[in-house]
């Protein structure tokens, strides 16, 4: 309850702040915050998820939204408070009304815990062969979703590529004055340099252990790709945009932004062309356990190049943009 309240009071403050820089860092909190909630409820998987995509990736493309716009709000000249107000409440009030049916938190009694969740606890050891259930109902009892989730963060790339990302005149950063930046930039820090450079392999590293963990433990490829991606972002941010555009180029990540979802369902339509359903691992090899990981490790990895790539692309064409 005290977390809840918490998340309420900062929900508020960045209803009431007109700095949008306040609210950016506020709502980088809240979703940390959420984070430790998701833990405490043993969803250490979301909380995985919420703390790298929403208190870390988020928070950074929001800075560099704002590096683009401006970091104090307008208000509205048409501005009606009490109607906004009341629309609220309204739309509060309806929600709170829908949650009134639902099960106590825990409730032995619950229908999900009375069907799903026995039959997955049960059943996932024998049919998918994982110890992490959670990877199991993600990847293949609800591998259909995730891939449909997949193509989002592909769309949404795709679109802020079509938005901003096309090169127009007076729209492209300038290169900036390697001088400036040296004496004005981030760059000047010797610290953040050296720290960064000493992180960043591990960074990576980490990467690749979460992606590989995930059969075992909280990972995948979803917390994988932020996790890849952010240590390029660190780069970019710390050394400068150019250069980081010329260790991973922009022909590097569309390539592998449509190599993530391409693996995702080629490792569905192989199974159509074996002879079984899409995202049916089972048919790819001669025991079914084996053809479920074999499968797993196919989509996890094409889940954790679309994120990765995605992550990069979007962070680099809004930096790529002039104020």
């Amino acid at each position: 309850m005290s977390l809840m309240a918490f998340m309420g009071v900062i929900g508020f403050a960045v209803a009431r702040l007109r700095n949008l820089f306040g609210v950016v860092m506020l709502t980088g909190i809240f979703s940390l915050t959420g984070a430790v909630l998701y833990v405490v409820l043993d969803a250490v998987d979301v909380a995985f998820t919420e703390a790298a995509v929403g208190a870390g990736i988020a928070t950074v493309l929001m800075l560099g939204t704002l590096a683009l716009t401006t970091s104090e709000e307008k208000p509205a000249s048409d501005n009606k408070p009490l109607l906004s107000l009341l629309l609220v409440t309204v739309t509060g009030a309806v929600l709170i009304y829908g949650t009134l049916d639902m099960p106590y938190y825990g409730e032995a009694t619950a229908p999900i815990n009375n069907h799903v969740a026995p039959r997955y606890l049960e059943e996932s050891g024998r049919e998918i062969g994982l110890p992490n259930v959670v990877t199991s109902v993600l990847a293949s009892y609800r591998g259909y979703d995730t891939l449909g989730e997949t193509f989002v963060i592909f769309t949404a790339a795709c679109g802020v590529l079509l938005i901003i990302g096309r090169p127009q005149r007076g729209r492209r950063r300038a290169r900036r004055d390697a001088n400036w930046d040296i004496e004005h930039g981030i760059r000047k820090n010797v610290i953040l340099r050296v720290v960064s450079k000493l992180l960043l392999p591990l960074i990576l590293l980490f990467a690749l252990y979460v992606q590989w963990h995930g059969d075992f433990g909280p990972g995948g490829g979803f917390q994988a790709g932020v996790i890849f991606a952010s240590a390029f972002i660190l780069y970019a941010i710390i050394f400068d945009v150019d250069l980081a555009r010329a260790v991973i180029g922009p022909k590097v990540t569309r390539f592998f932004l449509a190599l993530g979802v391409t693996l995702y369902a080629g490792t569905g339509t192989a199974c159509l062309l074996f002879g079984s359903n899409f995202l049916d691992y089972s048919i790819l090899l001669d025991e079914q356990t084996r053809g479920q990981h074999l499968g797993i490790t196919l989509v996890e990895f094409g889940v954790g190049m679309t994120v990765a790539a995605a992550m990069v692309t979007i962070f680099f064409t809004f930096a790529s943009q002039e104020r």
